[in-house]
């Protein structure tokens, strides 16, 4: 039988399995595709996409024709859906279809935004990357107190203190640095007060992240408020590229891809291995994780289950930190209110994506920040749609990453769970 089907109490097999729902999706959609495309579409428009600025002009673009590249897309779309409906594959054949049906949608989408014009994908993907970098943060400091058994959803509120508080030690200190070690101490701040919550005073996890979301909503605008609006200090700069001015800066493609950030995105880069090994390859890890998994037997072994979770939570906010800090002192040099814009949320939702595991939440995360990245080149091309449906991409890309294309995920066995020592 099917994995992803279920039997109804009564012992029929339920129809509507996950295959079969995205499938009728994409067997829509490719039919407005078409449609579209043969009634609005122009016969003679051509699509550039370019392949980043080379150093001896003209820039390298692939060009191809509009009409005809959707019309194909339409139809594999329809096939990809009409063999999801009719066969219901098992689980891995479903997620390689409906990946690859996403993929399609993307390039779809891609191809009519560059009608006439033309897009960037080198800068695309680097703007991916760059965009994913809060994510990414805030997907590992999930990550390290889920395994653990704790429940993180005040992410996002750790990350606008951070924001909030690194951008204020930044500005009266005239010191960037200390700003971003202000920022990760006070990502720090507000993860002890959730361990404290719920470690200690055994509080509901969801209900303690609801609180430190709300604080950090308070804190941050009394910040701005009162310290930033009216500083004599001007704004401080942001972090500089780190290899700016060498010569792997100039290199064509792959230097805009590996080469052409701050200091943030490579920091996040190499927390996303380092933190796959501790929990995987180490006795801290494996602690860890056992923690999480069953905490009593854990205990019985003479692990100290409440100093693993405090460890882990705290150095999470520390982690979600560096992620506020990203908006404010490594982005745009300034604070507003609500800065964040739901990063933690969607930083959860690429954990999800992952299976509690940080190389599979990297791919998530890189996920939702190619959506961002999407967002902003279509505003920029002054795409037909209404900008209001452009900026909920990445939110409704999450929904579905999360509700459909991934299937099945397991969280750890103990997670939410307080523990009482015997």
């Amino acid at each position: 039988m099917n994995p992803v089907e279920r039997f109804a109490p009564g012992g029929r097999k339920r129809f509507l399995s996950r295959a079969r729902g995205l499938g009728a999706f994409y067997l829509v959609l490719a039919i407005i595709v078409l449609v579209w495309t043969l009634c609005a579409g122009s016969p003679d428009s051509l699509s550039r996409l370019g392949l980043g600025v080379v150093l001896q002009p003209p820039p390298v673009r692939l060009t191809l024709p509009t009409q005809p590249s959707l019309i194909v897309i339409g139809l594999l779309l329809g096939l990809i859906g009409l063999y999801a409906v009719l066969r219901s594959p098992g689980e891995r054949v479903t997620n390689m279809l409906l990946g690859s049906g996403a993929g399609l949608i993307v390039l779809g989408a891609i191809i009519a935004a560059a009608a006439d014009k033309s897009i960037d994908l080198v800068g695309l993907i680097k703007d991916s990357v760059r965009l994913a970098t809060p994510i990414m943060l805030g997907m590992l400091a999930g990550v390290m107190c889920e395994r653990c058994g704790v429940i993180n959803i005040g992410i996002e509120g750790m990350m606008l203190t951070a924001a909030a508080v690194g951008y204020m030690v930044s500005l009266y200190a005239q010191n960037m640095w200390l700003g971003l070690l202000a920022a990760i101490l006070a990502g720090g701040l507000m993860a002890t007060l959730h361990a404290l919550l719920t470690i200690q005073f055994m509080v509901d996890h969801i209900i303690s992240g609801t609180c430190i979301n709300i604080l950090a909503v308070g804190v941050s605008g009394y910040i701005r408020a009162a310290f930033l609006l009216r500083n004599p200090f001007g704004a401080p700069g942001l972090f500089p590229y780190v290899f700016q001015g060498t010569p792997v800066w100039d290199i064509p493609i792959l230097g805009t891809i590996l080469f052409q950030y701050q200091p943030m995105v490579y920091t996040a880069l190499v927390l996303v291995p380092l933190v796959w090994f501790v929990l995987f390859r180490t006795p801290w890890g494996l602690r860890t994780r056992a923690v999480g998994e069953h905490p009593r037997a854990a205990d019985t072994v003479g692990i100290d289950v409440f100093t693993i979770r405090y460890v882990n939570v705290i150095l999470a906010g520390c982690v979600a930190g560096l992620g506020g800090a990203w908006f404010s002192l490594e982005t745009v040099g300034h604070f507003d209110d609500l800065m964040t814009n739901n990063r933690g949320f969607i930083a959860l939702a690429a954990m999800i994506f992952g299976n509690w595991n940080p190389l599979g939440g990297a791919a998530g995360a890189l996920l939702f920040g190619f959506a961002d990245a999407l967002n902003f080149k279509f505003q920029i091309l002054e795409v037909n749609v209404p900008y209001q449906f452009i900026g909920m991409l990445p939110f409704m890309l999450t929904m579905i990453a999360v509700a459909g294309v991934i299937g099945r995920t397991t969280p750890p066995a103990a997670d939410g769970q307080p523990y009482r020592k015997q």
